[in-house]
């Protein structure tokens, strides 16, 4: 009896260092599923102040000696023109409205020209550029990427299409220190975006992919045929019913 009860002691203090870790790696994860679900319900209704982006931009800046600039201005759904959002989705997410936040046709096209060693836009949806955006830092690697799906099915599940546009198209980088379709819009054409028309939305859209380089105001060639594809678009998408 005393031999077997020495060994059940043995046996539980055989690894007390694995199960130190264990259990701490346990509390780390269960923390984080409450923060992070607690963090998007929240901004469910809370606009975000700032992302981790704009804070990054900015000490760009300042290395580069250039003052602090962070010119956004938060504009409810209802407000944005509807020539804005139907040109963000025409642009980024034909299919925004009817996927879970992927879209796997575009991700397995990305995965097989990457085989290939081709460089292929596209494969983030809307949902996922707006995770990205709002929860994590800029970057490609497979960590942030599983973050990024992470917080792409938490915002699908707890926001409405119309809650994950609408902070897309406040939070999103238009250019040096522009975020937003209201500040963009100021910047670019002197007023609200609620008065964009069909060619200004999709002039903005048109750049996107690298709002640092591209600008409406010096639209290159490739510019001005990324917003003929857009105008193109958008004109087959037709209103967006939400």
């Amino acid at each position: 009896m005393a031999k077997s009860q020495t060994r059940k002691v043995k046996t539980k203090s055989k690894y007390p260092r694995l199960k130190r870790v264990t259990d701490i790696a346990t509390k780390v994860f269960i923390y984080f599923l409450l923060v992070s679900l607690f963090w998007v319900i929240a901004l469910r209704f809370i606009n975000p102040p700032i992302t981790l982006l704009m804070v990054l931009r900015n000490i760009e800046r300042k290395t580069d000696g250039k003052p602090f600039r962070t010119d956004k201005k938060w504009v409810k759904f209802e407000d944005i023109s509807d020539n804005m959002k139907r040109a963000a989705v025409s642009a980024e997410d034909q299919l925004f409205l009817k996927h879970i936040g992927f879209d796997f046709k575009s991700i397995e096209k990305a995965f097989a020209s990457n085989a290939k060693g081709k460089k292929v836009k596209g494969g983030s949806t809307i949902s996922q550029q707006t995770a990205k955006n709002v929860f994590l830092w800029p970057g490609r690697s497979w960590v942030r990427k599983g973050f990024e799906a992470y917080f792409t099915l938490l915002i699908e599940m707890f926001w409405s299409k119309e809650r994950i546009l609408e902070v897309y198209l406040n939070v999103i980088e238009m250019g040096d220190g522009i975020y937003g379709a209201e500040a963009a819009s100021q910047a670019y054409y002197g007023k609200s975006c609620e008065k964009l028309t069909r060619n200004q939305a999709a002039l903005i859209a048109a750049c996107f992919p690298n709002p640092l380089r591209w600008t409406p105001k010096n639209a290159t060639p490739y510019i001005r045929h990324r917003q003929y594809l857009i105008l193109r678009n958008m004109k087959r998408l037709g209103p967006l019913d939400f």
